[in-house]
Order: C-alpha cells, then structure tokens, then sequence
C-alpha cells in the first residue's frame, strides 16, 4: 500500500485525503496513518488549507481539507 500511496502522488502536486482514500479503496483515516509513514520518512508533506477550495459553493468546511504531496522529488 505504501508504494501504490508513493505512485500516486508522485507528480501529482498536491492531493486531498478523500482522494487518496478513494485511490487505496480504504477510509480516510487508514490511509492518513499510511500516509504519516511517508511524512516520518520525509517524503510526504501535509498541507491544511486555510480556505475552502476557491469554488465558492461554501460545502466544505476549511478545516477539514488535508492535502498531501510528494517531496522528495519521486525518487527512492
């Protein structure tokens, strides 16, 4: 799983937990604790955004959007 997580975002920029969730087929919180493996390693990166997503239909609540990106460049 934490391969496919690694396949996934690398080259993507930055993408939504409910997305990654989706992408594994597991919830939200399994695949943010397989994602903060990747963040102790130094290869994820969290990101919180502080407002909602810029489409203006106000439905989601700012601070529930987590997004995660690769950082190390998509090597090792």
């Amino acid at each position: 799983m934490l391969a496919n997580i690694k396949r996934y975002l690398c080259g993507r920029g930055p993408v939504c937990l409910s997305d990654i969730a989706l992408h594994l087929g597991t919830t939200p919180d399994a695949a943010r604790g397989m994602l903060e493996t990747w963040m102790h390693k130094g290869r994820v990166r969290r990101r919180t955004v502080e407002a909602g997503c810029g489409s203006g239909c106000s439905k989601c609540r700012s601070d529930s959007i987590e997004l995660y990106e690769w950082v190390d460049g998509g090597g090792g």
